[in-house]
């Protein structure tokens, strides 16, 4: 009869097991932020409507894309061209058509999106929202939340190990859990900014003053290893 060799999931005196949770939080400036843009148009007939809908979309993209490699991404999210029926009466009466836009832009120059922001907001039937301050999913700072995590659980094995007298022997397991970064459009109540603007003003108003909000970013993982006999 021969002994079954596979590893088995739990420890033996001879090879005792510990397992333990590394966690990391960090607090890391934002590398993007993105704003929402809605330009709107209302006419008494639907082409009235559309003519100064695409007038006002085209001003508000020429305005964007003028402030060149400070602008990531820009993309128009929908468009739409409702009618508005009269209240009263029996017959369907359109009274006017409402025409909508919604653009999207992602910015990594935070100083040209206060100066931006202002203007948009300075625009005919425009409103903006935002910002909603991001990190790429590419940014250095979730490996370095990561390597913190399984740091922490390195040092927490050791010392669980140390407390018996015993030595950390090798890895048996190591599990990312997959909790990193807040969402790209964060909800949090007041965390943005609204303005709107109904005509357009003579003079240019003052840029805003934007502070970047800080990103969490968090990692953790489970590991297991395997350590020397306790001393007991």
């Amino acid at each position: 009869m021969t002994q079954d060799s596979t590893p088995q999931p739990y420890g033996t005196p001879e090879v005792p097991r510990v397992a333990v949770r590394g966690e990391a939080r960090l607090e890391v400036d934002p590398e993007i932020a993105r704003i929402g843009i809605t330009v709107t148009a209302r006419g008494t007939d639907r082409r009235t409507a559309l003519e100064d809908l695409t007038r006002r979309n085209n001003t508000v993209l020429d305005l964007v894309k003028s402030y060149g490699d400070a602008v990531e991404k820009l993309e128009t999210g929908a468009f739409s061209i409702n009618p508005e029926l009269t209240r009263h009466g029996r017959a369907e009466r359109i009274r006017a058509y409402h025409g909508t836009v919604h653009i999207t832009a992602e910015l990594s120059d935070f100083t040209a999106l206060g100066e931006l922001t202002t203007r948009l907001a300075d625009l005919e039937l425009t409103s903006v929202d935002g910002p909603w301050w991001a990190l790429r999913p590419t940014s250095p700072a979730h490996g370095e939340a990561r390597r913190q995590a399984v740091l922490e659980a390195v040092q927490r094995a050791r010392e669980y190990a140390g407390a018996l007298g015993a030595q950390l022997a090798a890895l048996v397991e190591l599990a990312d859990l997959g909790a990193e970064n807040a969402p790209a459009y964060p909800p949090a109540p007041g965390g943005g900014m609204r303005t709107m603007a109904f005509s357009a003003s003579e003079e240019t108003a003052p840029p805003l003053d934007l502070e970047p909000q800080r990103q969490t970013v968090y990692a953790q993982v489970n590991a297991r290893f395997t350590m020397t006999p306790p001393q007991l």
